[in-house]
């Protein structure tokens, strides 16, 4: 039996075996140069990365080295050839793409996703960061040396360079501006905060839920390697400083809104409040720091803000269109003379005060916030709680104006009915095809800040305009119906050439509404009447 299979089984010819070897030669050759290559461009990949270190401050000629070491080691190499060619001008993202894309088919990054690329690409960036201890000693010795704006803008830099700010992803977000009747309000649609992907979200659920750090705003973040529920921080680095005589953090957002936006954030992880102490820990930042305003969201859900258990605040270099808006209505306070007091034009419910002496504009602001959290007027629909449940509090705003400090009160109900479950002061449901989630302190501001979904939409519906389509057909953009119908009449020609601009416009008159409904006391004349309530039960006296 086995004799007649053999006797079956073709040996291959001389000529066939001979054409199979040069085969496999070639396909070895072919290999081997493709892996030659491969691990040329890889090196030429890592030595722009440490190039990029070296231009922009993050190491030194004497860092070289160490860094390559650290990369390669990030990278699962242990051999490296310095190319000869030197490389010109970097772009931070495309080699940062290699980098991962290379790590990825080498199967050193398992999972290819946004999520993990981004865990990865930031391991690598710490390969060139400098230690906290370096980065604090150099601010601290810029400020005390040159002036506080200069140490801000040294580690705002720093904090861009280390790809902690991606700047490219930024750069993709929409921004634009509309003129209302309240000023010029700054629209933004955020790209630049990754969505997670389905893998990673499921990656997630899986996980051992950690209290290690217990909140994206704790000082434990600094460093950390981060996971597929909580972001990487490798390439983080805090400023310690002193608020209201306790520790606290100031770093920048990843995320930045507007220019150097910073997040100041208590050392421990303890809830939000707006207190007298929350006015003290504002201006004690705003007098280290005079050039950035700090301000707070509120305490309470709805009208506060996304993470309300770690006792943080907002700021940055820029002013807001809120603060640029004029005190229509003065008032004074008997026994504060020497402040300055009024209704601020705005769409929310905003008292400004102004004096030379912080100090003053505490003591004040403790007066108004203490009657304000007691204050009901049913006739305005302003409950101080019901069931138990308390509803009034504050968004405060600290700045320094020329030789005076300014604290802006920006009053705030939580209340919610049948008719307006999400909040009878949030944006009402006609609106929230636009914009849905809590006005916080950034909106308050006028700063719109709106979901990436927008991006696509808005293009869509500029195309169903112009081809004059029924975007009602559409389920992706339905929801804009209503709103389109409502303010088409209004412009005699719609074009592919001005339907983007148009849609802008209306998106922002859209935020103005949104602010309008935020605010506690309507811009009317019943509103402002009722608005006049409540600061003569404060004790201000219309001058």
């Amino acid at each position: 039996m086995l004799l007649r299979v053999y006797q079956k089984v073709q040996m291959p010819s001389r000529e066939q075996l001979h054409g199979e070897i040069i085969l496999l030669w070639l396909f070895m050759v072919i290999v081997i140069r493709n892996n030659k290559e491969s691990t040329g461009m890889i090196y030429e990949a890592i030595k722009k990365l440490v190039k990029y270190g070296l231009d922009t401050g993050l190491i030194t000629e004497y860092d070289k080295i160490y860094a390559t070491n650290q990369i390669l080691e990030v990278m699962g190499l242990d051999e490296y050839e310095e190319p000869a060619e030197e490389p010109g001008d970097i772009d931070l993202e495309a080699v940062l793409k290699e980098l991962l894309d290379y790590a990825h088919e080498t199967g050193v990054l398992a999972e290819d996703s946004i999520v993990y690329r981004d865990l990865f690409d930031t391991k690598l960036m710490n390969c060139l960061m400098p230690r906290p201890s370096e980065v604090v000693a150099k601010f601290w010795d810029i400020y005390n040396h040159k002036s506080p704006k200069d140490a801000t803008e040294y580690y705002y830099k720093l904090s861009q360079d280390s790809d902690y700010i991606r700047r490219y992803r930024i750069a993709r977000d929409m921004k634009w501006t509309t003129d209302t009747k309240y000023g010029t309000l700054d629209i933004t649609v955020n790209l630049s905060k990754p969505e997670k992907d389905p893998k990673a979200i499921a990656a997630a659920k899986l996980m051992k839920q950690s209290g290690y750090p217990k909140c994206q705003l704790c000082m434990e973040n600094e460093g950390y390697a981060g996971r597929a529920n909580h972001p990487a921080r490798n390439n983080h680095r805090i400023i310690p400083i002193t608020v209201n005589g306790s520790p606290w953090g100031f770093q920048y957002s990843p995320y930045v809104y507007y220019n150097e936006h910073c997040i100041v954030f208590n050392g421990k992880h303890t809830p939000m409040k707006i207190d007298r102490a929350a006015f003290v820990k504002l201006f004690d930042f705003v007098k280290m720091f005079p050039h950035y305003f700090l301000g707070s969201n509120a305490d309470l859900p709805i009208v506060g803000g996304s993470i309300l258990t770690h006792d943080h605040f907002q700021g940055g270099n820029y002013t807001f269109a809120m603060a640029k808006a004029p005190i229509e209505k003065y008032f004074t306070v008997p026994g504060f003379e020497d402040v300055e007091a009024g209704i601020v034009k705005w769409p929310m419910s905003v008292i400004r005060t102004r004096a030379k002496d912080p100090e003053r504009l505490i003591e004040l602001g403790d007066k108004v916030l203490g009657c304000w959290r007691e204050y009901t007027d049913e006739a305005a629909f302003i409950f101080a709680e019901t069931d138990g449940e308390p509803h009034n509090t504050i968004t405060p705003i600290a700045r320094k104006n020329g030789e005076m400090y300014e604290l802006d009160l920006v009053l705030r109900n939580n209340i919610t009915t049948e008719e307006f479950p999400m909040g009878v002061y949030h944006p009402h449901q006609e609106l929230h095809h636009i914009k849905k989630e809590n006005i916080g302190l950034i909106e308050v501001m006028g700063l719109a800040v709106l979901p990436s979904r927008l991006k696509g939409e808005l293009a869509k519906l500029a195309e169903y305009i112009v081809s004059g389509r029924d975007i009602r057909s559409d389920e992706e953009i339905e929801k804009h119906a209503d709103w389109v119908e409502g303010f088409l009449p209004k412009y005699p020609s719609v074009t592919a050439e001005n339907v983007d601009e148009i849609l802008k416009k209306e998106v922002g008159l859209v935020f103005e509404k949104v602010l309008e409904d935020a605010g506690v006391y309507k811009f009317t004349p019943e509103g402002r009447e009722a608005f006049a309530r409540f600061l003569h039960a404060a004790g201000f006296q219309e001058k």
